[in-house]
């Protein structure tokens, strides 16, 4: 009774996940299935794109991707060749990101987690790169801590787009832990000063002090994730922020990522998926 208590006072945040992307927009209530055990084990990192397969990299350096059903699909076992795993985008599961920070190195991997390309940032003269993330049209934006500014490189690290100088035109100087490239604009995330919206062009067209938010996603105008124990949800332009107390099983987790799938859940044991009905 108290774990159905829990759900129903949760299901404000979880109508962020219905089917497609109206799921950050529903107001439907909505309750949690029994869990799917996706991954047994340690996992240094993982993500799920949305199809619902989950990438997970473990501490023996492989990255293995799974469906929703838990079953392995393919695995890449070259992951330490260029370093430590700074970051994965998975927002094109026809083309994954890793990004090797130590060494300016992006990885690109096709479906199957073979590998399609090596960028090294440092020929492209980035040297600092904070954040990386796939852009709507397969190249990659970077924040260029030592710049300051917003960039987009394609395949072979030639520069398409950069910003202005954002030490120019902000009063605090980014530190980007996500980029987002979602329907039409960019969006830098900065745990500790909020959220910065670029234009495809690269112009800054709004700041968001949305702070404190880990496992950010964006879907549509919709921007979402969990602060402490409980979801939040706020759509620019609404000046609503809406939160939500997290169910107990999600409170602890190390990780969560949502899909249309469900809840995915990272703790010490492994990787559940909760399910939406």
């Amino acid at each position: 009774m108290r774990f159905l208590l829990t759900i129903l006072l949760c299901s404000a945040a979880l109508q962020l996940y219905a089917q497609t992307d109206t799921v950050l927009q529903s107001s439907s209530v909505v309750a949690l299935s029994p869990s799917v055990t996706i991954y047994t084990g340690k996992a240094r990192q993982f993500a799920a794109d949305n199809l619902g397969n989950v990438y997970v990299l473990t501490p023996a350096g492989l990255l293995i991707k799974f469906n929703d059903k838990g079953d392995t699909l393919n695995v890449f076992n070259e992951v330490r060749r260029y370093g430590t795993v700074y970051a994965m985008d998975v927002t094109n599961p026809m083309k994954v990101l890793l990004y090797y920070k130590d060494f300016s190195t992006i990885v690109m991997l096709d479906r199957y987690l073979n590998r399609i390309n090596v960028i090294d940032l440092r020929k492209t003269g980035i040297f600092q790169a904070k954040a990386v993330g796939l852009s709507y049209d397969n190249n990659v934006w970077i924040f260029d801590e030592q710049s300051a500014k917003l960039k987009k490189i394609d395949e072979n690290g030639r520069l398409l787009i950069e910003t202005a100088d954002l030490r120019q035109v902000l009063d605090v100087m980014p530190s980007p832990v996500k980029i987002t490239d979602r329907d039409g604009f960019v969006y830098m995330y900065d745990a500790a000063n909020g959220l910065y919206i670029f234009d495809y062009y690269g112009t800054l067209k709004n700041t968001i002090a949305l702070t404190g938010i880990s496992d950010l996603q964006i879907t549509g105008k919709t921007i979402a994730g969990r602060r402490r124990h409980e979801f939040v949800r706020y759509t620019p332009g609404t000046l609503e922020l809406k939160e939500a107390p997290l169910p107990v099983a999600i409170q602890q987790a190390e990780k969560i990522y949502i899909t249309q799938r469900g809840i995915y859940v990272l703790n010490d044991t492994g990787i559940e998926l909760y399910p939406i009905n």
